[in-house]
């Protein structure tokens, strides 16, 4: 088979790749911009192409290779910060997508898998979440992610583009962009206690979340693409235990062996508690949580401090200054 995996240079589609040819026959084709990720993560045996999903015309690609499936990974999740930017939200994480819909049902894709989030589902809800909640976001990163969703159910509906959603619950690991200022909590985190900062929360710290060492994703990804019984289905996937922001960050900070505590900050606009139920990952994909968070930190804690020195990114300007968080002001 022919697999296209967008996002290729990110923390999941890197290791999804890894994780394909090393353990099967088949061909990666990746996608990247490589504006949150990085060449060193991408497999030397992958077919790379540097494209932008929501300017480049990627017909190219699949005419030249014909993937069988597709994995569309690439997205920005900021999903705090997605207010602030709507119009790239919307470009990058629902037009990008829609051109990569397009093109699968051009060129005969027989399956695309999805990664959606679980901001999806807001703050309508007590968690654990469900997949049959009717979706609730409450920014605009989880309006994208919900628009891809019903496009999805419709391509397949009136173009017979086999889907599988899968609802991704704050993956983290080696490989993760751990220098973009408004991401990936604990890669944050990580970034300010190498470089001497305090780790910080925003708001109580109270907010309960679960999270996911992506290495236990990559059995069910692949899993998603390959059985008859995921197609047409949402699935979440990822930890079956929650934690509070401030247990989290506790964690860390024990992982790493330093005597420093959290600096507050004003809290923003997001669900206080948001984590989703996982059976139907384990009945449906095969889903095993193997690594615990501590451990989990263990491991990426040890990767990101191999890791070469890089400029944290920064937006040099907002789309809309109104509203903006004091300690992402200029």
């Amino acid at each position: 088979m022919r697999i296209l995996i967008t996002g290729v240079a990110g923390l999941l589609g890197a290791r999804l790749a890894d994780w394909i040819l090393e353990n099967t026959d088949n061909e990666v084709i990746g996608i990247d911009n490589l504006s949150g990720g990085f060449m060193e993560n991408v497999h030397p045996r992958v077919q790379f192409y540097m494209y932008d999903l929501s300017k480049n015309d990627i017909s190219y690609v699949f005419e030249r290779h014909k993937p069988d499936v597709v994995y569309h990974f690439a997205a920005y999740a900021a999903e705090g910060l997605s207010p602030f930017i709507r119009k790239f939200n919307y470009e990058n994480n629902l037009l990008a997508s829609v051109n990569l819909i397009n093109n699968s049902i051009q060129h005969g894709t027989k399956r695309f898998v999805f990664a959606s989030s679980m901001s999806v589902y807001g703050n309508k809800y007590e968690p654990p979440f469900h997949e049959d909640l009717q979706q609730c976001p409450i920014d605009p990163y989880g309006v994208a992610k919900f628009s891809v969703e019903q496009d999805l159910k419709i391509a397949y509906e009136q173009h017979g583009l086999e889907y599988t959603i899968v609802r991704p619950h704050n993956f983290y690991g080696i490989k993760q962009n751990i220098w973009d200022k408004y991401r990936n909590v604990l890669g944050i985190w990580m970034y300010q206690i190498l470089n001497g900062d305090r780790p910080t929360i925003f708001g109580d710290g109270e907010q309960s979340r679960a999270f996911s060492y992506v290495d236990d994703s990559l059995v069910p990804f692949w899993n998603a693409s390959q059985k008859d019984e995921c197609i047409d289905q949402i699935i979440n996937l990822g930890g079956i235990k929650e934690y509070t922001i401030n247990e989290a960050c506790e964690i860390l900070i024990e992982v790493t062996g330093k005597d420093i505590e959290p600096l507050y900050l004003e809290e923003r606009h997001e669900a206080k508690h948001a984590w989703s139920t996982w059976e139907k990952s384990v009945d449906l994909l095969e889903f095993e949580h193997k690594i615990d968070l501590k451990e989990g930190l263990t491991k990426m804690w040890t990767w990101a401090q191999q890791q070469p020195t890089r400029s944290r990114f920064v937006w040099e300007k907002y789309e809309i200054e109104k509203g903006i968080y004091s300690y992402w002001r200029k």
